[in-house]
């Protein structure tokens, strides 16, 4: 009894079980060292903060730091009768390291894991960005996006939600942003957090968007589960909003926590400052890379919000953040979104209060009016920075979605920034290129005012191609940039290639770099190499592995080189190419890059990285571009063979295919065009492909269905022909091969004739033109003039003989005949004459064979296309008929062996029959040729190509029914031929009717068996019944046998299947033959093999090359042949963008689309609507109140002038708010704004607040209580009391918000004088240029200036800049300036008792005098602190500096 063998252990069961096993554990032991050393890490650089003294507060338990007397250390709790100091956040609050980090696990749908981390507020921003980074892993963002605004009470409306979270992810996604919040799961940062959520659910690639929260550790609801010393990994938090009270959760769709810790608990608002410093640390570092100019862009994206939001929209517009405010959110963002389009003039106290108290309803009741005027101020200061500020309103439909409008912000602010100069375009254009946001770059950069030299974008160029983003390649190639002159440096093209992403052909490029680097190596040969290690990676190397993967036929690429690249092979995982600190910069040779296809050079750099997108643009940049059509479905194909990744192979078949179909279709526009010169561009020597041809590409690449087009057959049968014309028929041309003086009287038509002939023809119909019309008419542009086109002469009768018997079509007939004559001569000597010494014709048998041999040794030898020997022998080989032909030399060389010997006579003439049958196959490869016969003879070749494997399935069927059939009929037969005919044979020749008789009871005849099988001429019979009657089950046989037989005749009929397109493919290489092939028919084809002997081998001529398959062009004509190619090319590519719009799928995708606009714009209509007609309402309300106050004015006019009014006067409107009137009618011209910055420079001290309308001294200011500060204190001093003198120097402008005199060095007006140094730059006075100092303490450029006592003289601090020489000669001519300004200047160290007064001298200095001559000696000596600048609009002063310099312009008349 067998055992049970369900619960039984398989061995190879358990192998796989331990090795997954093993794998776990492998990764599971990775993940424990990871997070030990993240652990050691945070431990060693990351601090929190704790109360290291009690002190209680109202409740007993609770220090003032909010935390329990049970949550302190033993050391804070001092004795009960401790009279020491008091708390003091400053003094009690000290650092440890945190205790908190690691992973959080916020369980629930999803299982969202994020990590976390506990820091000072102390903590170094630096530090912060090394964790992100590198700890933690996150590639450096190309945008910073902080999100502010609400936190409670916080409601958004459907729509402008969903384009919330659909702008904020889809800028995120596409720029690889991080967004910053506050990390809570309330207000807006709840709103960010789902829209990283959606993000997740919708899309496939999950973790690309990286959300940063920045949250007080204080307020976090149940921190307690985030508390362990060595780190949770992870850590299971629980979000519990019932019971949170007055502190809050952490949103679980955040990615990374930073919980900034201050040491106390309950205070919101602990991270501003730690995050604010984060912020200006990460937009400090450069985008990319280190040798990028632009630094990382931030932007403050806000929504809803209170007064706190104000201040970080305040603060962060101060250090020049963008900021993008939705409208529609609520509170502060919609007062500054009403106020935003206003004058200045309108935006007053009042209406910041109406407005608050419209937006911000009843919450809090106890607004302050001084808290109303700070308000004012900082929206005025916000409004009069509006290249900072962007309003995202929904009706509005050119700002797009949220994610334009932040990108817009952003480019807004960089070209408003006057410190940017000229470089600003580059720097937006480099953001766009590195958020991958080309149409930002359409709209914002490229636009129809912009000029650009191609020069300028080549750093762009390089960047788009190097990071792989196709739009905008295509976007800088329509805005100018000239492939020729971006690749006209041998070094961007090795750059290119150094940059390639890790690839077949990249590693291929490494392998054939070693294999050099080991050559020399071995020969000894010093390497370029000169500091680093590895062998230099050139052009060279590139050309050469193209030429490998191209074929041997195809010339080098790109000449040899001293470009060279130094190529690291040390490393196991990644390819490193680095430039070698000696390479040579010089361009290509002139000739050699005249000789170049930019686009070409292009598009193979993108095939090699099998890049669709990529080489799909070079492609069309390419002058040959049916050739790099060719070649890249030859580079493809091969690499896709000898790469191991069958995915990557896959798309490399895919893209060679593809190009394949174009290479189709420009031939095919071509041939539609003009066949004559669609034959000329297959047999051309493309000089930008190795010099080789579309034709040969097409047959290395084994492209069928190129070779199939009917343009290229006809070429095929053209070269057939020779110099015939290919409409004679066959039965002509075999009687003209043997009355051949039939050619003289027309009976063969001859291409000369048919040219001859058309001409005629033409000239005829432009003469019956010229009758009727009495004109000439005009010629097609793109044809030959008639005029100036030769005429053909006529053939000789000898030439008319030459080219007959020259015809590979002829000669093709001849073999032919020969062939068979041949055949004929071998079988008469195999049945007639095969004599023991050889006969007459026997030996003419002999010499026969021998020009056979001949003419297969010059085929293997022949090589026009310069394969090389091995390539060729390979080739030929290849060639299943050359190999029928080497077998049957081979058979009648060993039988006319064997025949020669008297032992062996009659086996040499067996093998002779049997190499009969083989030179008689041989035969089926001279009708390839034929139309009829040629696919069928395909068949047969395949058939026996595939008939091996049908027969491995066939023998299947004949084994598994001889067998059975075998064991029912007979019973125990021990003759083992007797039982492999009846198991084999006998199932084998059933299949072709030969059917058997024993197993049918009627056709059962017992006297042709052996009743035991005694008798080995017969078979065993089968077992028999006591009535000597078979006994096996006749029915069982019989159904038997049908089966057999259709399953058998199923697997004869699919050896059938065929493919047409195989005969043209392979129908070139039998023309190619006979065209290359002798006249003479065998035997006579010995002479000239003779001959050729002679004339190569003795004379050492060089052979003579056809130009019927390879062509070299005039340089003219090569150029009109590819300005036509890729006017067809156009053509074609315009076409296959016609049938894909007219397609169904573009069709439901563009009506979708449109679906889906039409339904966006009715929703956003629905709900601004209802906000639009309550605006129109607000504006008509607005203008009566103006037409009420403007008849009121009216009236009090006519009655100060004494025309009084004779009727009761009608009651003017009022308005029901007691607050002044909200609009003022007058401009305030003339108010400085530095001055009342909120911020004094260099201190601690703020202004106080003063808002527009209360500048001027004439208005009265009842809070107005400015502080007192003067510099020279040891500490900023703040003073209420009043001083006598104060009162003597009041600001001449206004109010500034402080009292004293500040950081000026006195009362009053303190002055300051500044030059305007100019010089023409020229004789011709082309460039008027000015002399600039470098600050740098600011790091910023100035006009040479400083305080001085007098206007007369020019400040002492300039000595130190110029030198005491050159200072004295330049003071001496300070009388002889022109004075550009004089008077007050908006400085922002003025205060309302001391201010700067400015005089402004433009000193214009002559070219050739010694002063000039010492400032030019100056400025070359001095580094750059002293500077000649063009006088322009673009030029980095600051607004003041600016205005005098635009009146120094005008005074030269030089446009500003």
């Amino acid at each position: 009894m067998l055992p049970d063998l369900e619960n039984k252990v398989h061995p190879q069961e358990i192998r796989k079980e331990l090795q997954q096993y093993q794998l776990k554990l492998n990764e599971g032991i990775a993940q424990i060292k990871k997070c030990s050393a993240f652990a050691s890490w945070t431990k060693e650089n990351v601090y929190k903060k704790e109360c290291c003294f009690f002190e209680k507060d109202v409740r007993e338990d609770v220090c003032k730091c909010g935390y329990l007397k049970s949550e302190h250390v033993d050391e804070a709790i001092k004795p009960a009768d401790f009279t020491g100091e008091s708390w003091d956040r400053h003094r009690h609050v000290r650092e440890v390291p945190t205790d908190a980090f690691g992973d959080i696990s916020f369980g629930g749908l999803g299982q969202n894991t994020s990590k976390y981390v506990r820091v000072s507020t102390d903590t170094s921003p630096e530090l912060l960005y090394q964790l992100l980074t590198e700890q933690w892993n996150l590639s450096p963002p190309n945008l910073l996006i902080s999100v502010t605004g609400g936190a409670r009470n916080f409601h958004l409306k459907a729509h402008l939600k969903n384009m919330f979270h659909r702008g904020l992810i889809k800028v995120a996604q596409t720029t690889g942003a991080w967004i910053i919040s506050g990390g809570m799961h309330i207000g807006v940062m709840k709103h960010v957090g789902q829209a990283v959520r959606d993000h997740a659910l919708s899309s496939a690639m999950q973790g690309q968007i990286v959300a940063i929260g920045v949250a007080t550790w204080g307020i976090v609801h149940n921190r307690e589960a985030l508390v362990h010393s060595e780190g949770c990994f992870p850590a299971h938090y629980f979000m519990d909003n019932e019971s949170q009270g007055q502190l809050s959760c952490l949103d679980k769709n955040h990615t990374h926590f930073l919980l900034v810790d201050d040491g106390t608990q309950g205070n919101y608002g602990v991270e501003i400052e730690l995050r604010s410093r984060l912020e200006k640390c990460i937009s400090g570092k450069h985008l990319g890379n280190k040798e990028s100019h632009v630094n990382i862009p931030l932007v403050c994206v806000v929504l809803d919000g209170g007064p706190g939001t104000l201040n970080t929209i305040y603060n962060a517009m101060l250090n020049g953040t963008p900021c993008v405010i939705l409208e529609g959110s609520g509170r502060i963002a919609d007062v500054i979104a009403q106020v935003a389009g206003l004058p200045l003039t309108r935006v007053t106290v009042a209406l910041i209060h109406q407005l608050r108290k419209k937006f911000f309803g009843q919450e809090p009741k106890n607004f302050a009016h001084l808290e109303i005027i700070e308000w004012t101020k900082k929206i005025q200061d916000i409004i009069r920075m509006s290249h900072l500020l962007t309003i995202f309103r929904i009706g509005e439909d050119n700002q797009g979605d949220v994610d334009v409008a932040i990108l817009q912000a952003l480019f807004k602010a960089s070209r408003s920034s006057e410190s940017l100069g000229i470089e600003c375009w580059k720097r937006q254009l480099e953001l766009a290129i590195a958020w991958n946001r080309v149409d930002i770059a359409e709209t914002e950069i490229f636009t129809e005012e912009s000029q650009w030299k191609s020069s300028d974008l080549h750093w762009a160029m390089f960047s788009a191609l190097v990071d792989n983003k196709p739009p905008f390649v295509s976007l800088l190639l329509e805005n100018g940039v000239s492939l020729r002159e971006f690749l006209q440096d041998e070094a961007t093209l090795c750059k290119l290639y150094k940059s390639l992403p890790s690839c077949i052909f990249l590693r291929k490029l490494a392998q054939r770099v070693q294999r050099c680097y080991s050559k020399r190596k071995a020969f000894r040969i010093k390497p370029q190499a000169h500091s680093g290690q590895g062998e230099m990676i050139s052009m060279t190397h590139v050309s050469d592995e193209v030429r490998h993967l191209l074929g041997s036929y195809a010339q080098a690429l790109y000449p040899p080189s001293k470009m060279t690249y130094s190529f690291n092979t040390s490393m196991e995982t990644s390819v490193s190419l680095s430039q070698s600190p000696t390479s040579s910069q010089a361009p290509l040779r002139e000739d050699v890059a005249a000789q170049r296809d930019p686009g070409g050079d292009l598009f193979l750099w993108a095939v090699v990285q099998n890049n669709k997108e990529l080489a799909e643009i070079a492609w069309e940049q390419c002058r040959d571009c049916m050739s790099a059509a060719l070649a890249a479905s030859k580079i493809l194909k091969t690499m896709a063979e000898e790469g191991s990744d069958a995915d990557e192979a896959a798309d490399m078949q895919e893209l060679a295919n593809h190009y394949e179909k174009h290479a189709i279709g420009v031939f095919s526009e071509c041939h539609n065009s003009n066949e004559e010169r669609a034959q000329k561009l297959l047999v051309r020597a493309s000089p930008f492909w190795g010099r080789t041809t579309c034709l040969r590409l097409a047959l290395e690449a084994d492209d069928k269905s190129f070779v199939a087009q009917s343009g290229v057959q006809a070429l095929l049968t053209q070269i057939w022909c020779g110099e015939l014309s290919v409409v004679n028929p066959v039965w002509r041309v075999l009687i003209c091969m043997v009355f051949f003086p039939l050619i003289f009287t027309g009976f063969l038509v001859f291409r000369r004739d048919e040219v001859i002939q058309r001409d005629a023809t033409k000239n005829e119909e432009i003469k019956t033109v010229e009758t009727v019309t009495g004109s000439i008419p005009r010629t097609n542009s793109n044809g030959p003039d008639p005029s100036r086109v030769r005429c053909p002469k006529r053939l000789d009768s000898w030439s008319r003989l030459v080219y007959l018997y020259s015809s590979p079509q002829v000669t093709f007939y001849w073999n032919i005949v020969s062939y068979f004559a041949f055949l004929f001569l071998f079988a008469v000597v195999l049945m007639i004459d095969f004599q023991a010494t050889p006969s007459a014709w026997e030996v003419l048998l002999y010499i026969w064979l021998l020009s056979l041999v001949c003419e297969e040794v010059r085929q293997l030898f022949y090589d026009p296309d310069d394969y090389g020997f091995r390539k060729k022998a390979k080739m030929y080989f290849n060639d299943l008929w050359n190999i029928l032909d080497v077998l049957s030399i081979l058979l009648f060389v060993i039988g006319l062996a064997f025949r020669l010997t008297t032992k062996l006579f009659y086996a040499g003439k067996t093998l002779l029959c049997i190499d009969f049958v083989v030179f008689c196959l041989r035969l089926m490869a001279i009708f390839t040729i034929s139309k009829t016969l040629g696919p069928k003879i395909i068949i047969v070749r395949r058939m026996m190509m595939d008939m091996f494997f049908f027969m491995f399935l066939l023998s299947i069927w004949v084994v598994a029914y001889g067998v059975a059939k075998q064991g029912i009929l007979i019973h125990n037969d021990n003759r083992l031929d007797w039982i492999l005919r009846g198991a084999i044979y006998e199932p084998y020749l059933i299949i072709f009717g030969n059917f058997p008789t024993n197993i049918d009871y009627a056709a059962f005849d017992i006297n042709s068996c052996s009743m035991n099988g005694t008798d080995p001429q017969k078979p065993k019979c089968p077992v028999l019944n006591e009535n000597q009657a078979p006994a096996f089950p006749e029915w069982l046989t019989i159904i038997m046998l049908c089966i057999y037989l259709l399953f058998a005749n199923i697997l004869l009929l699919n050896l059938l299947i065929a493919i047409f397109k195989i005969w043209k493919f392979q129908r070139y290489e039998l023309i190619k033959e006979y065209h290359s092939r002798p006249a003479a028919p065998p035997p006579f084809i010995i002479f000239s093999h003779l001959y050729l002997f002679i004339r190569n081998m003795l004379m050492c001529r060089p052979p003579i090359i056809s130009k019927e398959f390879k062509s070299e062009l005039p340089q003219m004509e090569e150029e009109e042949l590819l300005t036509w190619e890729a006017l067809m090319k156009d053509r074609y590519l315009l076409s296959t963008q016609q049938e894909q719009s007219q397609s169904m799928e573009r069709r439901i995708l563009d009506t979708a689309q449109k679906v889906t606009t039409i339904t966006d714009r009715l929703e956003r209509e629905d709900e601004t609507s209802s906000a639009a007609m309550v605006k129109r309402l607000a504006r008509l309300e607005e203008q009566v109140v103006q037409s009420a106050k403007a008849l009121q004015w009216i009236m009090d006019s006519l009655k100060c002038q004494g025309f009084a009014a004779k009727e009761t006067q009608p009651p003017t409107l009022t308005t029901t708010d007691e607050s002044p009137d909200i609009y003022t009618t007058e401009k305030e011209d003339g108010l400085h704004v530095n001055a009342r910055q909120l911020y004094y420079p260099n201190s601690k001290i703020t202004r106080f607040p003063v808002p527009d309308e209360n500048v001027p001294w004439k208005v009265r200011f009842s809070l107005y209580n400015p502080a007192y500060y003067a510099s020279e204190d040891s500490e900023d001093h703040v003073d209420g009391s009043d001083s006598e003198a104060l009162y003597n120097y009041r600001n001449p402008v206004g109010r500034t918000g402080i009292r004293g005199r500040g950081a000026l060095n006195h009362l009053g007006p303190n002055l300051n004088a500044e030059y305007v140094l100019t010089r023409w730059r020229d004789s011709e006075r082309s460039v008027l240029e000015y002399l600039v100092v470098w600050d740098e303490s600011q790091g910023t450029l100035t006009l040479p200036g400083g305080p001085v006592q007098s206007a007369d003289h020019m400040p002492v601090t300039l000595i130190r800049t110029m030198g005491k020489k050159l200072y004295e000669e330049v003071n001496a001519k300070v009388s002889e300036g022109t004075k550009v300004f004089e008077g007050y200047v908006d400085d922002c160290r003025n205060t309302d008792n001391a201010w700067v007064e400015t005089t402004v001298l433009n000193i214009h200095l002559d070219r050739m005098s010694q002063v000039m001559e010492d400032i030019n000696s100056m400025v070359a000596s001095s580094h750059g602190a002293l500077q000649w600048w063009e006088v322009s609009g673009k030029t980095r002063l600051n607004s003041n500096q600016r205005e005098s310099l635009r009146k120094v312009a005008e005074r030269h008349n030089r446009k500003f």
